[in-house]
């Protein structure tokens, strides 16, 4: 399975904020939209980095409530890795696996098209094994 047919099954939308943003406003977003992690794009939408709930709590707990007003560039991570459609799902389960990243934003030809978490993978992963069940209980059957 490809990066490409998770995103057709989920969309292929993508929350992005500002770097210069405020992390009170990316709290905002992310209860806005239910999820747990945006991507942060610079001037010109070029990407900047990924920034989660988790980034958040660890800062507030390190630095205090005044991070809240600062911006979200000084508590995101810099995108180190991506993924692009046409990656195979294996391949990303490694990534995510030994860089300990639960999100990935997805690239085509550098624009950003769409993002990847650790529930779409394991999801994949469900699917594919019941896929396979479904057809051993056919094969048994006839």
């Amino acid at each position: 399975m490809r990066i490409a047919q998770i995103l057709g099954k989920k969309g292929s939308g993508v929350i992005t904020v500002r770097e210069g943003a405020t992390v009170r406003s990316l709290l905002a977003t992310l209860d806005e939209w239910n999820i747990g992690a945006v991507v942060v794009v610079g001037d010109g939408g070029a990407l900047a980095g990924i920034v989660s709930e988790r980034d958040v709590v660890r800062r507030l707990y390190a630095h205090g409530a005044a991070i809240l007003e600062g911006p979200i560039s000084a508590i995101m991570t810099p995108v180190m890795h991506t993924c692009s459609p046409d990656d195979p799902i294996e391949g990303l389960r490694e990534t995510m696996t030994e860089h300990r990243v639960r999100h990935l934003p997805v690239l085509d030809d550098g624009e950003l098209v769409g993002i990847i978490s650790i529930g779409d993978v394991v999801k994949s992963a469900i699917d594919e094994l019941e896929t396979e069940r479904e057809h051993l209980v056919q094969y048994i059957q006839h």
